[in-house]
């Protein structure tokens, strides 16, 4: 694809090692009063290309405790929207307020909670999110309506760059999507329709309302069922609006076939739509989605 194939070396923690430092001064420069919070082994790809989206979003991907220390071992890999938002308070939408999605995984990783992973977070690019993370227009809204060509970026750009670069695990078992809010909506639409290449979908309050609920209507118009797994999720203080459209579309999965082998539906008492909100719960998904044998790993760094 003409990608850089990273921009970190081989191995190390250290930030000055992870990205240039030009890179690092600049995004510091958004949010001059915090620094990076990042953890564990980073490598960060700017500027990923799309022929279906055309433009460039960055790309920041987790590495599990002792991917370094091996070049045999392989990882399951989960896809997460809104990338900035996911590891590092000096990037996400509200300074601060990121998901400690990289600290979470890496202590759970290490007592053996959940089996060693790979996580891709893919930057949204502004004022596109609305249009990249919906499948179909709003009636009174000009945005919307790219989901269907995003999905091809990851499945057909971003998926296949990933898995030439980094030792994955490829098979759709071992692959997942997930997101927030919009990215939430984007993740269930692209899950469905990719289901040869998604099988695990984490998908915390959905944006499941949008277009008069047109994401109900396509897991109501599903020709089968297919095996995926999938957390869903809202808090209970997200407005009765969005409450009632994941309560449908869990209702929607549930007659299609989804049981609670391969459906866990949670309504998060006083729970609300905000990062703090979801970075208080993604260990729970994750420890659902990629459960471990709970050994612990030895790759401290």
């Amino acid at each position: 694809m003409g990608w850089l194939p990273t921009e970190a070396p081989a191995a190390g923690p250290n930030l000055d090692s992870v990205a240039p430092r030009a890179l690092w001064e600049s995004r510091a420069a958004h949010n001059p009063a915090h620094e990076s919070t990042l953890t564990g082994n980073i490598r960060y790809h700017r500027d990923v290309p799309s022929r279906f989206l055309g433009q460039v979003r960055d790309v920041i991907v987790y590495l599990p405790p002792g991917y370094d220390e091996s070049e045999s071992l392989r990882y399951p890999v989960l896809y997460m929207q809104d990338g900035q938002n996911l590891f590092d308070g000096a990037t996400a939408f509200v300074p601060g307020h990121d998901w400690k999605l990289d600290e979470t995984a890496e202590t759970l990783i290490l007592d053996g909670s959940i089996e060693p992973l790979i996580i891709v977070g893919i930057y949204n690019t502004g004022e596109s999110r609305i249009d990249e993370y919906t499948p179909n227009k709003e009636l009174r809204n000009p945005r919307g309506g790219k989901g269907r060509l995003y999905g091809r970026f990851i499945t057909e750009e971003l998926k296949p760059f990933v898995d030439a670069v980094y030792r994955t695990r490829p098979g759709r078992l071992d692959t997942g999507i997930g997101g927030s809010s919009l990215g939430g909506l984007v993740s269930i639409y692209t899950g469905l329709n990719y289901p040869d290449v998604f099988s695990r979908l984490a998908i915390l309050s959905p944006s499941a309302w949008w277009g008069r609920g047109s994401i109900i209507t396509r897991v109501r118009g599903l020709a089968r069922k297919p095996s995926t797994k999938i957390w869903l999720d809202i808090g209970t203080s997200e407005g009765s609006g969005s409450i009632a459209a994941v309560r449908a579309l869990c209702d929607a999965l549930q007659a299609r076939g989804w049981t609670d082998d391969d459906l866990h539906y949670v309504e998060v008492a006083d729970g609300q739509h905000s990062e703090d909100d979801w970075a208080a719960r993604c260990g729970d998904v994750l420890k659902w989605l990629y459960p471990g044998d709970s050994t612990p790993v030895n790759g401290r760094r």
